[in-house]
């Protein structure tokens, strides 16, 4: 979130910027194009480089309850100012300095003081822009994980949507896979287990058998059966595991 909102501070004040070196060669031509830009790249930089004092201001006090936690926004928009200005203005000195020339601010506090109030302007822009981002990424978030906990089976012309941990267990059945659901249904999709297993496993299914995947976390038993086999249960459903997958066994084991 803070690299999004550091990349569109980086557009929008940019953008700024070059508006205020056409304005500034309009009402003030005295004032050499390069020197307009030195002036409003050192800003830019300086902008920049301080967002994090709004990002730390931000963490602590987000714009939610307890308000009273709000008031770190008035040292934080103090102190992005001061950094703002005190950063341009020594870099400003500096590339003057590798001109041959010399950069006068002025009396430092009397400036200071207007670029605070402008500074303020940005620093609230600023806090907006990280509770907008935030509240955006929590919703593509959200709605991922909604959409990723889901599982689309498509049973004929019907479709199916099921949360992974309704589903139990999963069995081929010739051309198709049959999926085992908590709540007793058995619906059918025409899919090689092949394909289903790559999508399963990730959520916690294990292939315990040619024919069968099983959820690991609606494991209620193992029973081994002689020659390494095993039943696994899963309330009244008993799924074959088969000698043939030592990791699946070992996986069941430590779930």
């Amino acid at each position: 979130m803070f690299l999004a909102t550091f990349a569109i501070a980086a557009v929008v004040v940019g953008v700024v910027n070059t508006i205020n070196v056409v304005t500034r060669m309009h009402e003030e031509p005295r004032i050499g194009l390069g020197e307009s830009i030195v002036w409003e790249v050192t800003s830019w930089l300086t902008w920049l480089g301080f967002l994090w004092v709004g990002w730390l201001a931000y963490r602590i006090g987000p714009p939610r309850r307890p308000y009273w936690r709000l008031v770190v926004h008035l040292p934080g928009a103090f102190l992005f100012a001061l950094g703002h200005v005190t950063g341009f203005v020594i870099l400003r000195k500096l590339t003057y300095a590798a001109a041959g020339g010399v950069y006068h601010f002025g009396s430092f506090w009397p400036q200071f003081s207007y670029e605070l109030s402008k500074d303020a302007f940005g620093y609230l822009l600023m806090i907006a822009a990280f509770a907008i981002n935030e509240h955006v990424f929590g919703l593509i978030a959200q709605s991922r994980t909604s959409d990723e906990a889901m599982f689309a089976i498509r049973d004929g012309t019907r479709i199916v949507r099921v949360a992974f941990a309704d589903i139990i267990a999963v069995t081929s059945a010739g051309n198709y896979v049959e999926f085992v659901l908590r709540d007793g249904r058995r619906p059918l999709m025409r899919s090689p287990l092949s394909q289903i297993e790559s999508q399963f496993v990730p959520r916690g299914f294990v292939r315990v058998h040619r024919s069968w995947l099983v959820n690991g976390a609606a494991l209620t038993g193992l029973r081994p059966d002689g020659s390494g086999d095993y039943t696994v249960e899963i309330g009244e459903l008993n799924v074959p595991l088969s000698r043939r997958y030592p990791e699946a066994l070992a996986r069941l084991k430590a779930s």
